[in-house]
């Protein structure tokens, strides 16, 4: 029997057979808007999330019906793109029947910095201020912009300092794109000898030279892990090819901001370096994952690329510049290579590790913005540039990113040795009316260490005996006028919105902790209970290192809980 006389699914129609397949069909207009939109782009798996985010931007969310059409287009199975679409914050799902949200949002960052700031205060005064037909007002976490609290991004548009007038006044003039900052372009970078470096190490160059310089200097990984930078280039070549590259540019922890830095000042130097990093490991392709909040810092980079390719200092595609789409867990280099797969970013059980098994399965180095940045200078001015400086009997220098309570917040560029003291100062002391109290000395994770512990160098391995570690090196300083207790709660809700969900005691333990961490006082052998079982059966860094704000506030803030 023929298939197509067979009774069933695809019977002519009459009776009980079905005119279409089971599940909801695509719209044709949807389909061509889609179509449209993705132009002559090739429907690769891995760049789903980049298609997300063209339709988002020209669309303002993302309606079923572009949905099914996108997963036509792409032959994917409508639960593939839904549970992408659904798990990152940056992306507005709307079901059918749903009211789509307004054409204009308004992200009010709560990180600490802000929050010390005012933020809570702003967020309210804006929901009762503005149409909520016209605006939709939200929380966001930290957009790395803690120097200048409170932020707010209007569209694509940071709002420093921001104020509801000032708020007002953007909406006015419809100022909702990034505004670009000065910053050194190719043609003023190669006029001081930019990518002389690069080239001399195609042409005739040692790789395991350089990685001897980069070991020399004593250069570890500046996104947190600390790991030797240079040990990590012998792994990934140990591994057969392709190999890749991929730049973890989701710097998403609380505190954070040099990336942002340097990326909105010098790009190059994290390019050049990144290319010399390539070339050591023979990468066939660098993927640079930068975070969403940064739009700003995708437009340089975009523009940069181009003009490398222009320059013929790199092949058209060679560098592959990916936008996350708001989500904490992709600063996790596993989670962050899931996404760049075109995935929900969820953490990796390893072993095997990344530079093993990572992009495609293949061999990949991750590595840092700001570790790219230390590689160029290494591989030009020489390993000295770092291991010359000494302070406490530490070796290097730090950016530290500070916010909070003191007079200058920003990046500062010390000696690795350098205490919370050293750092005050830095900032031109504390802000005028507040004594110093307390200080985050890594992000979130590190906890809260107390003002008498003044005289710990804050660099790597120096806080574990304490409990802490130095992180991403982003320091909120608090004062006399906070509570420890608060700050801990704005730390724990924070991890609790970022959890990726894969694991229970992660998933679970953060809410429950956040519970307890409400009441007027806590209950410390619970969260004592409940920190041991998040620490030891977490997936990632983000289960095993939230504990650290209660563990340590119960520790040296008791009299608070």
């Amino acid at each position: 029997m023929a298939l197509d006389e067979r009774k069933g699914v695809w019977k002519s129609g009459k009776g009980k057979g079905r005119h279409t397949p089971k599940g909801r069909q695509y719209e044709d207009q949807a389909l061509q808007e889609v179509q449209v939109l993705l132009g002559p782009q090739p429907r690769e798996r891995d760049l789903l999330i980049e298609f997300l985010h063209l339709i988002q931007d020209e669309y303002g969310h993302l309606s079923a019906a572009h949905l099914r059409a996108l997963a036509e287009e792409m032959r994917l199975s409508m639960a593939e793109i839904y549970e992408v679409a659904s798990f990152y914050a940056h992306f507005d799902v709307v079901k059918e029947g749903e009211t789509p949200p307004p054409a204009l949002t308004i992200r009010v960052c709560d990180s600490l910095s802000c929050e010390l700031a005012g933020a809570a205060n702003l967020h309210k005064a804006l929901q009762d201020g503005l149409d909520r037909s016209q605006v939709r007002v939200l929380r966001a976490p930290c957009m790395g912009r803690c120097d200048t609290a409170p932020v707010l991004e209007l569209g694509h548009n940071h709002i420093d300092h921001a104020t509801i007038e000032a708020v007002e006044r953007a909406i006015a003039a419809q100022a909702t794109h990034p505004i670009i900052p000065d910053y050194e372009t190719l043609s003023e970078y190669q006029q001081n000898g930019g990518y002389r470096a690069l080239q001399e190490l195609r042409q005739s160059g040692d790789w395991e030279a350089l990685q001897d310089k980069v070991l020399a200097s004593g250069l570890r990984g500046l996104g947190g892990a600390g790991f030797p930078s240079g040990k990590k280039w012998g792994f990934v070549r140990a591994n057969e090819g392709p190999r890749y590259l991929a730049v973890n540019g989701d710097e998403g922890e609380p505190g954070t901001f040099k990336d942002r830095y340097y990326l909105e000042r010098m790009p190059h130097l994290f390019l050049e370096g990144m290319l010399m990093a390539a070339w050591a490991v023979e990468a066939e392709k660098a993927f640079i994952y930068m975070r969403d909040e940064y739009p700003a810092v995708l437009k340089i980079l975009a523009d940069e690329i181009a003009a490398l390719e222009a320059a013929g200092l790199v092949p058209a595609g060679y560098i592959d510049l990916r936008r996350g789409a708001g989500a904490y867990i992709c600063g996790e280099e596993s989670a962050m290579i899931e996404s760049i797969e075109g995935k929900r970013g969820m953490p990796r059980h390893r072993p095997p590790f990344v530079a093993q098994v990572g992009i495609f399965g293949r061999p990949t180095l991750v590595h840092n913005v700001e570790t790219l940045h230390w590689v160029c200078r290494i591989a030009r001015e020489g390993p000295q540039i770092l291991s010359s400086v000494e302070k406490n009997s530490r070796t290097g220098l730090r950016s530290y990113s500070v916010s909070g309570r003191v007079q200058n917040p920003g990046v500062y560029l010390l000696p690795a040795g350098s205490t919370i003291t050293d750092i005050i100062a830095a900032s031109g002391g504390m802000a005028q009316g507040h004594a110093f109290k307390a200080y985050q000395p890594g992000g979130p994770s590190s906890g809260l260490l107390p003002a008498s512990m003044n005289d710990i160098p804050l660099d790597f391995d120096t806080l574990q005996p304490h409990g802490s570690f130095i992180g991403s090196a982003a320091v909120v300083v608090l004062s006399d006028q906070d509570r420890a207790r608060d700050a801990a709660l704005n730390m724990l809700r924070f991890f609790e919105d970022e959890s990726c969900g894969q694991c229970t005691p992660c998933r679970v333990g953060c809410e429950k902790a956040v519970k307890l961490m409400q009441s007027e006082s806590w209950d410390q052998p619970l969260l004592g209970e409940l920190c041991t079982a998040m620490q030891d059966a977490s997936i990632c860094g983000l289960g095993q290192a939230a504990p650290n704000p209660i563990l340590m506030t119960m520790k040296h803030f008791s009299d608070e809980i």
